[in-house]
C-alpha cells in the first residue's frame, strides 16, 4: 500500500477498500458510509422505538382520567389496548435497530482490521524494526475491537438514548404548549455538557489505549525473550517491570472514571424532573391541565433518565474508539519509504544483477555499506565473505527491497528495484536466514508456505532435495506433524532443511542463502550441499558463507570489509592477490573440523 499526499480520496490497494486519513473521526465515518443502509435501518429504529415509547405516556395519561372521573371507560381500554401494541412493536424496532447496530460494529471491526493488516504487510522493514510488536499487535486486535464497541455498545445507544431526549420536545407540547419550556432548557444545556464532557473525556481516552499499548508490548517482549529471562533468573525484575506498566495503566483509567463521577447531567436530571412537576402544578392549579396530564408530562420528563444514563456509558465507549481511530492511523499514515509499485515490472526474473554504487545506512546512523560495485550474471553462484558486521546480510537485503539503497541502484535483469512491481520481485526471490523462521502450522504447511497449490508430491520431492523427507516420517503424523512457534520443536539443522525445502518447492530464478547450513552436522551438511549444488544449477544463487567448499565452488567472490568490498574474483585469483581473503581463507581453515573432512574438501569434493 502506497499513501498519497492526497489522503482524503478513498483508493483502493491490495484489494482491500481504504478509508479517508484526514482525521480519526473522517476515517470512521468515511468506513461507515461503505454501510450506509445499515445505518439507515439503525436510526430508523431507534427513532420509531422511541416515537412507540412518547405515546405510552400519553395513552397512560388519557386512561388516568378516564378511569379517574368514571367516564368514558371505552376509552381506557383502548387506551391499555394501544400501550400493549405500542410495547409490541417496539420489541421489534429494538431488534431491528441492535441488529443493525452489531453488523455495522462487525463490518466496522472487519473493513478497518483488513485495512490494517494490509497496510503493515506494505511498509518496510525499517518501520518494523522501530515499532515492537506488542504495541502494534495491541493495535491491530484492541483499537480494532474498541471500533466495533463504539458501535454496538456506543453509537447504537447514544442514538437511541438522543431518540428519548428529543421525544419529550414532541409529547410535551401535546399536554400543554407551556410544558415544552423545562425540556427544551434540559436538552440545550444536556448538549453543552455533553460537549465539554467529552472535550475533558478525549485525552483521557488516548492516555488509556496508548498505556495499554505500552504494557502489552513490554509483555509480549518478555515472553518472545523468556529464554533470556530465565536464563539470567530475571524474572523477578520482569514482573515488577511489567507490573508498573500496569500501574500506569490503572491510573490512567481510574482517572477517566474520575473524571466520568464529575457528569454533570446526574445532577441536571433531578433538578429537571424537578422543575418540571413545579410548573406542572401551576398550570394545573390554574386549571389548564388536568391529573392525567400532570401524570403524562411527568412520565414523558422521566424519559431524560434514559439519556442521562446512556450517555455516561456511551460517551466514554464513543472516546476509546475515537482514541483507538487515532492510533490505527498513527500506523497507516505512518511514512514509509517503502513502495509496493503494483503497476511496476513484473516480467519473469533471469537473475543477472547489479550494484553501482550501492550505498546504504540504517536511519539515524552512517552508511554501513559504501559504494559497493559488483554483478553475478543469470545462473552464477556468487559468494560474499566477510567478518561479522561487514554488511554481508544487509546486501542480500537490498536485492529483494526489504530495504531501499540511500544512494546509487540496484538493477536485476536491467531494471532498477524500485522500478519493480516489489509481488513479482520477491516471489522469484528465495532467501533463506541463517534464523529460521516457522510458523505454527504443519510441516506440509510450512513447506508449501510460497505454493498457494502445491501438492503433497511437489511437498515431498521439495524435502528431499532438502534432505528432510527422512526425518520428518520419522514423527508420528509426519507432514502433518504441527511444529511450536518459530519451530522450537525442531532442532536447528531440521529447521534449516524445512526451510530449505520451503525455498526449493518455489523453484526461484535467484536463491539467497545466508549461513543457511550453520546449523547443520558435518554428514548432514555434504548431503545439503550437493542439494544446494543440483538446485544452483540453472538459477542465480547468492552464498553468505564462512563455509569453505561452498565458497570454493562459487563463480565470483566478493570480499567485505566494514561495509566496502576489498576484494572480489574467483577463488584461486583472491588467493593469490587479496591478503584480506587470504585471511579469512587462513583463519576458517585453521578452525575447520575434523581433518579428514578438509582432506576431502581439498581432494575437490566440490
Amino acid at each position: 500500500m502506497h499513501i498519497t499526499d492526497n489522503m482524503s480520496v478513498e483508493f483502493q490497494a491490495g484489494g482491500v477498500r481504504t478509508g479517508n486519513y484526514s482525521s480519526p473521526l473522517l476515517f470512521i465515518l468515511s468506513h461507515l458510509l461503505r454501510h450506509w443502509y445499515v445505518g439507515v435501518l439503525m436510526v430508523f429504529g431507534a427513532f420509531a422505538n422511541a416515537a412507540l415509547w412518547i405515546s405510552i405516556p400519553l395513552n397512560v395519561g388519557l386512561a388516568f382520567d378516564a378511569v379517574r372521573e368514571q367516564q368514558n371507560l371505552q376509552l381506557a381500554i383502548n387506551a391499555c389496548l394501544l400501550i400493549v401494541i405500542a410495547s409490541l412493536l417496539r420489541a421489534v424496532v429494538q431488534f431491528l435497530r441492535n441488529f443493525s447496530a452489531q453488523i455495522y460494529g462487525q463490518r466496522l471491526e472487519r473493513d478497518v482490521r483488513d485495512e490494517l493488516y494490509a497496510s503493515l504487510l506494505g511498509k518496510s522493514m525499517a518501520f518494523h524494526d522501530l515499532h515492537p510488536v506488542g504495541e502494534t499487535m495491541a493495535r491491530v486486535t484492541n483499537d480494532v475491537i474498541e471500533l466495533s464497541l463504539m458501535m454496538h455498545t456506543g453509537v447504537n445507544l447514544l442514538i437511541g438514548s438522543t431518540m428519548f431526549m428529543l421525544m419529550p420536545l414532541i409529547g410535551s407540547p401535546a399536554v400543554h404548549p407551556d410544558l415544552l419550556l423545562v425540556p427544551v432548557t434540559f436538552v440545550v444545556l444536556q448538549v453543552l455538557i455533553q460537549v465539554f464532557f467529552i472535550r475533558r473525556l478525549n485525552p483521557l481516552a488516548r492516555q488509556v489505549r496508548s498505556s495499554f499499548g505500552v504494557m502489552n508490548a513490554r509483555l509480549e517482549e518478555s515472553l518472545e525473550g523468556l529464554e533470556v529471562v530465565q536464563g539470567a533468573a530475571r524474572e523477578d525484575a520482569e514482573v515488577g517491570q511489567v507490573n508498573s506498566l500496569l500501574v500506569a495503566f490503572r491510573d490512567r483509567f481510574i482517572a477517566q472514571g474520575e473524571m466520568e463521577a464529575r457528569y454533570l447531567s446526574n445532577l441536571l436530571f433531578p433538578l429537571t424532573l424537578f422543575a418540571g412537576v413545579f410548573h406542572s402544578a401551576i398550570l394545573f392549579r390554574a386549571g389548564e391541565i388536568t391529573t392525567g396530564d400532570i401524570v403524562a408530562y411527568v412520565m414523558i420528563l422521566l424519559f431524560f433518565q434514559f439519556p442521562v444514563f446512556m450517555s455516561l456509558f456511551t460517551l466514554p465507549r464513543i472516546a476509546l474508539g475515537h482514541a483507538a481511530a487515532g492510533r490505527i492511523l498513527e500506523l497507516i499514515t505512518a511514512r514509509t519509504d517503502m513502495d509496493q509499485n503494483e503497476g511496476g515490472y513484473s516480467g519473469d526474473l533471469q537473475g543477472d544483477i547489479r550494484f553501482e554504487e550501492v550505498s546504504f545506512g540504517y536511519q539515524g546512523e552512517q552508511d554501513s555499506l559504501k559504494r559497493l560495485n559488483f554483478s553475478v550474471r543469470p545462473g552464477q553462484t556468487l559468494a560474499i565473505v566477510g567478518q561479522t558486521g561487514a554488511g554481508k546480510t544487509t546486501v542480500t537485503r537490498l536485492m529483494n527491497r526489504t530495504w531501499d539503497a540511500r544512494q546509487g541502484r540496484i538493477l536485476v535483469d536491467g531494471h532498477d528495484v524500485r522500478d519493480w512491481s516489489m509481488a513479482s520481485l520477491r516471489s522469484q526471490v528465495s532467501i533463506i536466514e541463517q534464523d529460521i523462521f516457522l510458523f505454527s502450522r504443519s510441516l506440509a504447511d510450512n513447506i508449501s508456505f510460497g505454493v498457494e497449490d502445491a501438492t503433497q508430491e511437489q511437498i515431498e520431492e521439495a524435502a528431499r532435495m532438502a534432505q528432510a523427507h527422512d526425518f520428518i516420517m520419522s514423527f508420528p503424523d509426519g507432514y502433518e506433524t504441527v511444529v511450536g512457534q518459530r519451530g522450537v520443536t525442531l532442532s536447528g539443522g531440521q529447521r534449516q532443511r524445512v526451510a530449505l525445502a520451503r525455498a526449493f518447492i518455489t523453484n526461484p530464478p535467484v536463491l539467497i542463502l545466508d549461513d543457511s547450513t550453520s546449523a547443520i552436522d558435518s554428514a548432514t551438511e555434504d548431503l545439503i550441499q550437493q542439494a544446494i549444488w543440483t538446485a544452483a544449477k540453472g538459477r542465480t544463487t547468492i552464498l553468505i558463507t564462512h563455509r569453505l567448499s561452498q565458497i570454493r565452488w562459487a563463480d565470483h567472490i566478493v570480499v567485505l570489509h566494514q561495509g566496502e568490498i576489498v576484494a572480489q574474483g574467483p577463488h584461486e585469483d583472491l588467493l593469490q592477490h587479496s591478503q584480506d581473503y587470504r585471511r579469512i581463507f587462513d583463519r576458517y581453515e585453521s578452525h575447520a573440523a575434523p581433518a579428514e573432512t578438509r582432506q576431502a574438501e581439498h581432494n575437490g569434493a566440490w
